[in-house]
């Protein structure tokens, strides 16, 4: 069966349907490539994917160990590369955590958050930055 249906909307926009739960994204060209900035990029996508695959991963090793990362979130910023081909150089991941974890959580956490699915997918020389807050 097909993970997702997309179809191109016109405009340089698409609209992508999740063929499980029928949930519905669109995207839109980015500004600075002919696109009016209006939704996700498909590489706004990627970046953001990369957060949430983290925050999950985390999340799955966290219920293991009975730990709580309730209300524990993200920022990413992608950086695109300056030069051609067009393409993601770098993505910066900072991850807000409950300061309560203690440093054998955090470093369990922490690796699950480096070996994530879509962490491991990516092209190696896409620069991965991930910071950790603990607050």
């Amino acid at each position: 069966m097909n993970t997702a249906t997309a179809r191109y909307a016109g405009n340089l926009r698409t609209e992508a349907t999740h063929v499980a739960s029928g949930t519905t994204i669109q995207t839109d060209a980015p500004v600075d490539n002919h696109g009016r900035g209006e939704a996700f990029s498909p590489t706004d996508l990627v970046s953001t994917a990369l957060g949430a695959c983290i925050i999950t991963t985390m999340g799955i090793v966290a219920e293991r160990h009975a730990w709580d990362l309730t209300g524990s979130s993200f920022d990413v910023t992608k950086h695109m590369s300056t030069e051609a081909p067009r393409r993601i150089a770098q993505i910066d991941v900072t991850l807000r955590l409950p300061a309560a974890l203690d440093a054998n959580a955090r470093t369990v956490l922490e690796l699950a958050a480096h070996t994530c699915p879509v962490a491991l997918s990516l092209h190696p020389d896409l620069v991965q930055n991930v910071v950790f807050e603990y607050r």
